[in-house]
């Protein structure tokens, strides 16, 4: 019997001890001390992670601005394809316009014979009076 009761007797100290570790070990100041702990370990890795999330942000940020600039340039450049047809256009005309010219120009040197300018007056013999 002795033996039971030594046995139940050690089992309910047991019992008890673990009760108070567990409750030592879970006690708040010791819950806050493994946070700390915890935060002090792992900090520096999140502060990496913050620098390098906020360094590829305004890299991204740079890209997207290139990019929407470079579609707003494309943009113009397609809205611009009626001007380049008007000044297409207005250059064909031009270069019709100098063609005709320079054909008027042609056949009226060829056609006229040169004549002395009237604004030119003939040289006068010199006069004999006595």
């Amino acid at each position: 019997m002795e033996d039971q009761e030594m046995q139940l007797k050690v089992r309910r100290v047991s019992d008890k001890f673990t009760e108070s570790m567990y409750v030592l070990a879970n006690e708040p100041s010791v819950a806050l001390y493994r946070l700390q702990e915890h935060v002090r370990r792992s900090l520096p890795e999140l502060v990496q992670h913050k620098t390098d999330m906020q360094s590829w942000e305004e890299q991204s940020q740079g890209a997207i601005y290139s990019v929407e600039y470079a579609c707003s340039a494309v943009k113009s450049m397609t809205n611009s394809s009626l001007y380049f047809k008007n000044i297409d256009s207005l250059l064909r005309q031009a270069i019709g316009i100098k063609e005709q010219i320079s054909n008027s120009q042609g056949r009226s040197l060829h056609d006229v014979t040169p004549t002395p300018s009237p604004l030119v007056s003939a040289p006068h013999a010199p006069s004999t009076s006595s």
